[in-house]
């Protein structure tokens, strides 16, 4: 039985990302949408268009896909979630751990079950990835990377104003990393946070997503970073390796994931998202005793790893045994980059903020 599924923001995610793949799915039958833009039935030919979220019963909507701006996420899941409407929320699933709490609570009241997450790890050269992962031995260190060559979205828009954004390229990117590793190492906590940013790109449209075919509004530069350097300690001892840009001058937009253990090294270069300016494929390669073997790795679509994340999303939605957990997961992931924060705040003294969630 197809899931009935509402869309609510018609943005570009909304629009241009989970309209089409849940229409084209059989696991879903789109049966409504939210976005109280005069234009917005345009973006949803022949589905029902409402102006609010209020107006979406659990009688005739069985998930709710919110694609709303960063700062109306926790509100608009929290509300749907309290009336008994299961919620899906993509990267940021919130901006503060007080929201994390937030959520937790109306999914428990309204009995309805919150779902979240990036698509990054459902790739098939992630999965190839997480594979190698035994043949590594102890994993002892993990870099992280996703640096885009020009890549600031919505340029003058909301997502480089901190009140709607809650921060800039490490919500944006960051996020979708630190997902990817608790996808391949499992879940945990961070003992320790040290972090570094930078805004040195953002004061000009030239530097900006032009792939999004965003249009640039009459809005202040922004006061979010662009660029984002951190050193992380997980509970279970593994360092981590973070960097992530909107920006830089190097030619591609390059994700590069290198994992380190006590047998061997294996790395992953390729391109998350949906930009044109890409690493011409994926590479994998497993490193052990000085030689380097490259590996086969899928290639697909772009795109593909949302289909598959749908896959998932269809099978896991009755399932009691995961209500509680997103909320869980995202108060550990926004608590560190609340942490990074607190760190970069600091630059001179470049100490490690003790991470206490």
């Amino acid at each position: 039985m197809s899931v009935r599924t509402a869309v609510v923001g018609l943005g570009w995610a909304g629009r241009e990302l989970w309209l089409p793949r849940l229409a084209e799915h059989p696991g879903f039958d789109v049966v409504g949408a939210v976005d109280p833009a005069p234009a917005a039935p345009d973006a949803a030919p022949g589905v029902p268009v409402h102006p609010a979220p209020d107006a979406l019963t659990a009688r005739e909507v069985d998930l709710a896909v919110v694609a709303v701006p960063n700062h109306l996420h926790a509100e608009v899941a929290a509300g749907l979630l309290r009336r008994g409407i299961s919620v899906f929320l993509e990267k940021p699933v919130c901006l503060t751990s007080g929201e994390a709490a937030v959520l937790a609570a109306a999914e428990r009241d309204g009995g309805a079950t919150l779902l979240a997450g990036s698509a990054a790890p459902h790739r098939a050269d992630v999965g190839a990835l997480a594979r190698l992962l035994p043949e590594l031995g102890h994993v002892r260190h993990v870099d992280l990377s996703w640096v885009r060559a020009r890549g600031i979205p919505q340029a003058g828009g909301w997502f480089t104003q901190r009140s709607k954004a809650g921060g800039g390229v490490l919500f944006d990117l960051g996020w979708h990393l630190l997902d990817t590793l608790a996808a391949l190492l499992g879940p945990a906590g961070f003992t320790q946070v040290l972090g570094v940013t930078s805004n040195d790109f953002l004061g000009t449209g030239a530097w900006s997503a032009a792939w999004r075919r965003d249009e640039a509004t009459a809005l202040p530069a922004g006061d979010v970073e662009d660029t984002a350097w951190g050193f992380l300690v997980r509970e279970d001892g593994v360092s981590v390796g973070l960097r992530a840009g909107w920006a830089s001058h190097q030619a591609r937009d390059v994700t590069r994931i290198r994992v380190t253990g006590s047998a061997a090294t294996a790395e992953l270069r390729c391109t998350f998202g949906f930009s044109p300016n890409r690493h011409p494929h994926a590479e994998l390669t497993l490193t052990r005793e000085g030689i380097t073997t490259t590996l086969p790795v899928p290639q697909e679509p772009i795109g593909t790893e949302y289909r598959r994340q749908l896959d998932v999303l269809a099978g896991v939605l009755t399932d009691p045994g995961r209500r509680g957990r997103a909320a869980a997961e995202a108060r550990t992931t926004v608590g560190v980059i609340e942490d990074f924060y607190a760190s970069a705040r600091r630059p001179h003294e470049q100490t490690a903020v003790p991470a206490p969630h």
